[in-house]
């Protein structure tokens, strides 16, 4: 054949020997592609990150985006990954890089409108809306970004393969072709990945080990706060997490979020205590609530939000058997402020003196935190990164810290004469919980143990 059947040019058809399927087991020896080198003279200057114009994401990823990286975002429906990624696309095609956006789930006149509503219009920003994997990559080529974002993975086909879209088949085949072309051509792609109702992402679970960072983005659809979390990252940490607000003008990093989950009350409530958790690296405030009323039923009601409901039912346990905190008559609800959700052990000691202030009806002092994990025994067992959270509760004006006595020199509880002040805050220590109870005046057996320090008095 001397004229090619595509192009109609003569002589540009070769023959190439294919060998026969099933002649050998054994493979045979190829053409490298590089050559091996030492790995110290290999340069990293291709592997640096690239600021992506969004500091939370920023934070998240170690310091930005890596030439050739494959990223997988996963998150609920309606949580915000569109708009996430759309903003970040639009930065960083601020940045005179040029950005790809990919969408198979909309119209590009929808997402159009979407960036009208969130100011994402950029030049270097191109736009195309396509579901098979073909015409992606050639849009990649063509256009040639620095950056590229599918929306979504599930919606991406490829031809020639079976199944439907979002089937194991299709997003393995999927994954691996974009995970190949970003190696290839150091392009950083962003890929929207769908969760199942159990929270997981969907498809199969080779595609996590395909990318080289997982990000889950996650938010109560009651609160426009979201949260964005590294669960695989090969560029950076995996404990960072950023903070995001989710807005009718599209979503904005929070730098501080402490204010969302505390309600600054003017004067003393009972059954409320600020509880400092450690969300990756960052110190966040929670205010923790508690209410406890006589139960009409024969078993009483323990209903929690935000707060795991086996975590109050140890705590309440603790409270009846070490401090005589007799609870087994009343309904009591746990709940946070803000739509918080406290899963740091820390909280315990936050959540005891809410719920014995509500019983005793009796307001904790102004400007508290607690802190510490409680034990079976009743014992308060130090937490990590203690110094982090009280720097962060004293920058915020708090006066007073409850926290865990050291176990190897503290013998008891420290008088005031022996507190420690960090930044304007009195830091005292307690071995367990009826000693921080006492100090708190939150014992009906001791009162008057701590001289109240209010800012009032």
């Amino acid at each position: 054949m001397g004229r090619c059947g595509e192009c109609q040019a003569w002589g540009s058809v070769s023959e190439v020997a294919v060998a026969a399927a099933g002649v050998s087991s054994r493979t045979a020896a190829a053409p490298v592609t590089t050559a091996a080198v030492p790995i110290a003279q290999v340069s990293a200057d291709r592997a640096v990150h690239h600021p992506s114009g969004v500091a939370e994401l920023d934070r998240v990823l170690g310091g930005g985006l890596v030439p050739g990286a494959a990223v997988l975002l996963a998150g609920e429906p309606g949580v915000g990954k569109s708009t996430l990624l759309l903003e970040v696309a639009a930065r960083t095609a601020a940045g005179s890089r040029r950005t790809l956006y990919v969408t198979g789930e909309e119209s590009a006149a929808q997402v159009r409108l979407r960036a009208d509503r969130t100011n994402a219009l950029e030049d270097q920003l191109y736009l195309a809306a396509e579901t098979d994997l073909g015409a992606v990559l050639t849009h990649i080529e063509e256009v040639r970004p620095a950056t590229v974002v599918i929306d979504s993975v599930q919606t991406i086909s490829a031809s020639g393969v079976e199944g439907v879209p979002g089937g194991v088949t299709q997003v393995k085949e999927v994954a691996q072709a974009l995970v190949r072309m970003a190696k290839s051509r150091d392009i950083t792609i962003v890929m929207i990945g769908h969760v199942t109702k159990d929270g997981g992402i969907a498809g199969p679970r080779v595609l996590e080990h395909l990318v080289d960072v997982v990000l889950h983005f996650e938010g109560d659809r009651n609160s426009r706060f979201r949260m964005l979390r590294a669960v695989k990252n090969r560029f950076g940490p995996v404990d960072e997490v950023g903070c995001f607000d989710l807005g009718p003008d599209g979503i904005r990093a929070v730098d501080d979020p402490t204010g969302i989950f505390v309600e600054r009350h003017h004067g003393r409530v009972p059954g409320t205590c600020i509880a400092v958790s450690m969300e990756g690296r960052r110190p966040l405030l929670a205010e923790v609530q508690g209410l406890v009323t006589i139960s009409p039923n024969e078993r009483p009601r323990r209903t929690t939000s935000g707060i795991d409901s086996s975590r109050l039912a140890m705590v309440l346990a603790v409270l009846q058997q070490h401090c005589d905190v007799r609870l087994h008559q009343h309904d009591v609800f746990a709940s946070t402020v803000g739509g918080a959700r406290l899963t740091d052990p820390a909280a315990d000691l936050a959540l005891a003196v809410a719920v014995a202030s509500a019983h005793f009806v009796s307001a904790p002092p102004a400007g508290v935190v607690a802190m510490g994990e409680i034990g079976l025994s009743g014992e308060l067992r130090r937490v990590r990164d203690l110094p982090q959270r009280l720097a962060e509760a004293a920058r915020l004006g708090f006066a007073l810290a409850i926290v865990p006595a050291d176990p190897g020199t503290a013998q008891g509880v420290r008088r005031p004469s022996s507190d420690r002040m960090i930044d304007g805050m009195r830091v005292i220590e307690a071995p367990d919980v009826i000693s921080a109870l006492r100090l708190l005046n939150l014992d009906r057996r001791t009162k008057h143990a701590l001289e109240v320090i209010d800012g009032s008095e």
